[in-house]
């Protein structure tokens, strides 16, 4: 039998009530007044959406990415997202997911978002690679969706030294990628993030 892999777990104090009330209430949330890019089907721009729009009512497709960090022994990093995200809040991804702004390819979003949430540079990788990109839309509870044409791209750590963002992550664990893709019952408690459960699929199908 495969080992899971897990090696490395981190917890983080949940948010006062306060934080937690004031990042909910949408009128005052942390995104509001940034804007995403609005996509067709085929990833051409329709212009700039409010990011908070976009995540609500109907939404509006917009263009995003996700990137799946590995060590050199093919185990996948699992970051939980932080109790006082509004979407799928406390959901493990895999590894970090955002948006690119306009004028910004994804390859230069995902080294930022790897610096900002994980304290990830450059000289710990040798290159960001592009492996896929499909549409995806999904409501979370009774907070909003994500209507996405989402990039995949793929890291692979030389060096594992992490400094998280405990504002963005709120766990973080090393797990056997092909393990977590065969036997997703035993990750089951995890709660993975839609577009990862996905891209895994997509990738190893």
């Amino acid at each position: 039998m495969r080992d899971p892999g897990v090696i490395k777990s981190m917890t983080i104090d949940p948010p006062t009530e306060s934080e937690t009330s004031e990042e909910h209430t949408p009128t005052t949330h942390t995104n509001a007044g940034q804007d995403v890019i609005a996509v067709d089907n085929d990833d051409t721009p329709q212009g700039l959406v409010d990011r908070v729009e976009a995540h609500t009512g109907e939404g509006t497709r917009h263009r995003a990415f996700t990137c799946m960090v590995f060590d050199t022994h093919n185990r996948i990093l699992l970051a939980q997202r932080a109790s006082q995200k509004r979407l799928w809040d406390t959901h493990w991804d895999g590894t970090v997911a955002s948006h690119p702004v306009e004028g910004q390819s994804q390859e230069a979003a995902t080294r930022q978002r790897l610096q900002e949430e994980l304290g990830v540079d450059s000289s710990q990788y040798d290159t960001v690679e592009l492996t896929d990109q499909f549409e995806y839309k999904r409501y979370y509870e009774n907070e909003g969706l994500e209507w996405e044409v989402c990039a995949v791209l793929k890291v692979v750590l030389t060096d594992i030294s992490l400094q998280p963002d405990e504002s963005e992550i709120a766990g973080l664990l090393w797990a056997d990628y092909l393990h977590l893709h065969e036997n997703p019952s035993w990750y089951r408690q995890l709660r993975l993030c839609p577009w990862f459960e996905i891209a895994m699929r997509r990738d190893l199908s």
